[in-house]
């Protein structure tokens, strides 16, 4: 089945992007996808680096990146591709040029336990929660995308869960 998806959406274009908070499974779901849709997948971080549109902040332990500058360069970049997944926790706060957005949320205490696994800080681990306590990407995704583009997935306990969830309302949307 996963072979004839691939070939049918082949050459069809689709840009996908996916957010949500640390921790919520972005990465894996874009990995997952990227095999499924024939996509290339761009990280938000990397992409920054690579760009010079961010820089690494030793006191706060990540990159910085200016949303704007990182906006228009992806932008661009979407205009040369033809299946990409763009994934990244501030993607809520740009206003990327694609067909779907896949917001991911988390119960904030299941957030708190895989970001202590990860052996985040506990000022790190207290920001996320906070922020998806208070539905901070959630309420950005919904602003800066058109509604009927935004497909929303509370993250399941397993990741086979979570995909299966995904592949569903990707089908509903006449993408797989």
């Amino acid at each position: 089945m996963l072979k004839k998806t691939k070939m049918k959406y082949k050459k069809r274009k689709l840009i996908l992007v996916i957010t949500g908070s640390p921790g919520v499974g972005k990465t894996t779901l874009a990995k997952y996808l990227s095999k499924i849709l024939n996509c290339k997948v761009i990280n938000e971080r990397e992409f920054a680096l690579e760009n010079k549109l961010g820089k690494w902040n030793d006191e706060i332990k990540e990159v910085e990146i200016d949303i704007k500058k990182m906006e228009k360069k992806l932008n661009e970049k979407i205009k040369k591709e033809n299946r990409l997944i763009i994934e990244g926790h501030t993607l809520c706060e740009a206003k990327i040029n694609a067909d779907v957005v896949i917001l991911i949320t988390l119960h904030p205490e299941i957030l708190e336990y895989r970001l202590e696994a990860r052996g985040y800080n506990y000022e790190k681990i207290m920001d996320n929660v906070f922020c998806e306590g208070i539905e901070y990407c959630k309420k950005h995704t919904f602003r800066n995308y058109p509604k009927d583009k935004i497909i929303e997935i509370e993250s399941q306990r397993s990741f086979k869960n979570t995909k299966e969830l995904v592949i569903i309302r990707l089908k509903e949307k006449g993408l797989i």
